[in-house]
């Protein structure tokens, strides 16, 4: 029996020209389907549980970093809450001085660019 060979879909050459002007999401969506062969709906649905997983992993009880291998690094980084300062000298007036309130503990978000997101802004 002859195993019949199916015709893989071939993905187009990349494009490397600098584009621009600025994607919304819909371009971008319609881009990614066009040279991917994906549906729009379903590269969508690719980008919506992106977001879904990045979410979980720098939530309050999450791991606190997701890698977009690559790309980029996402983490959550926690600063401890500062107390208040009385008669700081005036960076801006010297020779007054200010008080500084204090500041709550919070979560930044911090996003660290990849080696290949860094050649690709050289380049």
């Amino acid at each position: 029996m002859a195993a019949k060979k199916t015709a893989a879909k071939k993905a187009p050459a990349k494009n490397s020209a600098a584009i621009q002007e600025k994607y919304t999401k819909t371009q971008i969506l319609n881009t990614i389907s066009e040279n991917t062969g994906l549906t729009r709906k379903e590269v969508s649905s690719v980008l919506n549980e992106l977001d879904s997983l990045i979410e979980r992993h720098v939530k309050k009880r999450g791991v606190g970093e997701f890698t977009l291998p690559g790309l980029l690094k996402i983490k959550a980084v926690k600063r401890p809450a500062r107390p208040a300062r009385k008669n700081v000298p005036n960076p801006f007036r010297p020779g007054e001085f200010m008080d500084i309130p204090k500041k709550p503990a919070t979560t930044r978000v911090k996003v660290l660019p990849l080696k290949k997101l860094k050649e690709f802004a050289l380049n």
